[in-house]
């Protein structure tokens, strides 16, 4: 665990907000196909829960570069580290 608050911490409150909606999501998806819905349906709510968890990720892309990177440069350190941790974590969401 680190010594400083992390860069979401400002809207942890937004952010599980909309993971509890997500986690909502995930629980309809499954009564959709126990009900035997209509596939398409399904990959709709599919594609929705997609996009909801892909606003999240981009929010914490953000939160990090604006402040993970910023407090590295404040503090007189090498941002590159945290730039690096940022591009891989989208390189993993866009592999995803």
């Amino acid at each position: 665990m680190t010594d400083h608050e992390h860069g979401y911490i400002s809207s942890k409150d937004a952010y599980l907000k909309r993971l509890k909606r997500i986690e909502g999501q995930a629980r309809g998806l499954q009564r959709m196909v126990e009900d035997e819905q209509y596939c398409i349906d399904i990959l709709t709510q599919v594609s929705a829960m997609t996009k909801a968890l892909q606003s999240v990720a981009l929010g914490l892309v953000e939160d990090h570069l604006t402040h993970c990177v910023t407090d590295a440069l404040a503090d007189g350190g090498d941002p590159t580290a945290k730039v690096k941790e940022a591009s891989e974590a989208i390189a993993r969401l866009v592999r995803s």
